[in-house]
C-alpha cells in the first residue's frame, strides 16, 4: 500500500508533527509513505520505518495571515507554480492508494488541483485532515466559501476526517461547514500517545534521579514563542525546581542567545528536541502556547499545564485552549498578560487535582487504521462496511 500526506507547512511544526504522528500510525509493513512538506527541517524529525519526506520550497504566513516565499527569492505567483508542478509530477510518479490533505481541500492557494485530478484519473482515495479547531467561526465559514472547500470536498474525498472529540469543540457544527462535510465526517478523537517509561538517561539535560522538580515550557517551533519563553526563562522557579525552555528550531538564533543570557539561575535554555516524549514525561508541569500537538502531548501524560495561546493572526489555540479549560483540563492565561511574574505565580501555586484522560478522546492514533481500512473498501457505489468511530 502506499499512502502520501500532503500539508503546507507555512507556520510552525504543527502540520509536520502531526502528520508524521499520523504517518507513524497508518503504515504497516511493507507499506510506502511520502510525507509532503513545506517544511526543510523536516529531516531533523526521525521518521518512521517506511515513511520518507519530499520538501517543497516554504511559504511563510504574516502577520497578517498571508502567505509569500519563505527563503526562494521569487514572486508568490512563481512559487504557487513550482509547488503545483512538483505535488503533480510527484504524486503521479508516486500513485498513492490513498493521499490525506492536511486542512486545505485544494492546497494552498489550489497548489493541489493539478494532483489531484491526476489522482483522481488514478483512482486515489482522498481524505481531508482537520484539526480539532481552525480559528474564529465566522472568519472560518468565510474562507471554506471563498476557496471552495465545500464543493472540492464533495467531488474529491471520500471522507473528512476530525482530529478532535466532538464534545470539546463540534467544529462542523460551529463553523457551518456544509452538508458535504457533515456527510463525510468522522471524528477521530485528539492524536494522543501513550506514555512512554522514563528513564534516568532520557535527556542529556535531565537528571530523573535528581529528586528535583522539572518545569518545562514548550513553544513548538518557536517562530512566534519568544516572549512567553522570555517570561519562562525569568520567573522564579519554585523550591526544588528546575525550569527547562524548549526554544524550538524556528526562533531566530539572535533570541536563543537573548533567551540565555535573561535565564535564571535554574532554568535551561535547549534549542531543538525532534521528540520531547521523555522530558514530557518527566516534567512535573508544562508551560505552553496551546498548539495542537503539544495539548495532545500534555493531555494524554495528565499533566499540570498553563496554556498562553498564541492570539494573532488566528486564535485557534485560545478557543481550543478555553474549551479544555471548560473542561477542567488546563489553566489558561491570555498572552498579554504573561510575564515573568504572572508565570511565576503559576508555577508557585502548587499541585491540583489534574481531570483524567477518560475524560476526553485521546484515542485518534490507535482508530486510524480502521478508518483507514473504511476508505479503501468503498465499493464502486461508495458503501462501505460499518466501522467503529468516534460519533
Amino acid at each position: 500500500m502506499r499512502i502520501a500526506l500532503y500539508s503546507h507547512d507555512a507556520l510552525g511544526l504543527g502540520h509536520l508533527r502531526r502528520n508524521l504522528a499520523i504517518a507513524g500510525a497508518l503504515t504497516s509493513d511493507g507499506a510506502a509513505t511520502l510525507l509532503v512538506t513545506g517544511l526543510r527541517e523536516a529531516g531533523a524529525f526521525p521518521a518512521p520505518e517506511g515513511v520518507d519526506y519530499l520538501s517543497l520550497p516554504g511559504y511563510a504566513k504574516d502577520s497578517e495571515g498571508g502567505y509569500g516565499p519563505r527563503f526562494l527569492n521569487v514572486s508568490a505567483q512563481r512559487l504557487k507554480a513550482l509547488r503545483a508542478a512538483t505535488l503533480r509530477a510527484a504524486l503521479l510518479e508516486f500513485a498513492p492508494d490513498v493521499l490525506i490533505v492536511d486542512k486545505h481541500p485544494l492546497g494552498l492557494n489550489g497548489e493541489l488541483v493539478p494532483a489531484l485530478d491526476v489522482l483522481r484519473e488514478q483512482g486515489t482515495r482522498c481524505i481531508l485532515g482537520l484539526r480539532d479547531v481552525l480559528d474564529r467561526a465566522d472568519l472560518v465559514r468565510r474562507e471554506w466559501v471563498a476557496a471552495g472547500s465545500e464543493q472540492a470536498v464533495r467531488e474529491r474525498y471520500s471522507e473528512v476526517w476530525i482530529y478532535g472529540d466532538r464534545r470539546v469543540y463540534d467544529l462542523v457544527e460551529e463553523c457551518s461547514l456544509g452538508e458535504a462535510v457533515r456527510e463525510r465526517v468522522r471524528y477521530t478523537g485528539y492524536l494522543g500517545r501513550e506514555r512512554g517509561a522514563c528513564h534516568a538517561s532520557a535527556s542529556p539535560w535531565v537528571d530523573a534521579s535528581s529528586g528535583r522538580r522539572l518545569a518545562l515550557c514548550m513553544v513548538g517551533g518557536g517562530e512566534d514563542g519568544y516572549v512567553l519563553a522570555e517570561a519562562f526563562a525569568r520567573a522564579e522557579m519554585p523550591p526544588a525546581t528546575d525550569g527547562m525552555v524548549v526554544a524550538g528550531p524556528l526562533m531566530p538564533a539572535a533570541e536563543r542567545r537573548m533567551l540565555r543570557r535573561k535565564a535564571g539561575r535554574h532554568v535551561e535554555v535547549i534549542d531543538f528536541l525532534a521528540s520531547p516524549d521523555r522530558v514530557l514525561d518527566r516534567a512535573d508541569v508544562v508551560v505552553a502556547m496551546g498548539g495542537y500537538n503539544t495539548v495532545c502531548e500534555v493531555l494524554a501524560r495528565e499533566k499540570r499545564a498553563l496554556m498562553v495561546p498564541r492570539v494573532a493572526p488566528r486564535i485557534e489555540q485560545l478557543i481550543r485552549s478555553q474549551c479544555l479549560e471548560r473542561r477542567g483540563l488546563v489553566d489558561v492565561l491570555h498572552p498579554a498578560r504573561a510575564d515573568a511574574s504572572t508565570v511565576g505565580s503559576w508555577l508557585a501555586s502548587g499541585p491540583r487535582e489534574v481531570r483524567p484522560r477518560a475524560s476526553i478522546d485521546l484515542d485518534g492514533l490507535r482508530r486510524l487504521p480502521a478508518l483507514l481500512d473504511r476508505v479503501l473498501r468503498y465499493t464502486a457505489a461508495g458503501e462501505v462496511e460499518a466501522v467503529d468511530h468516534a460519533a
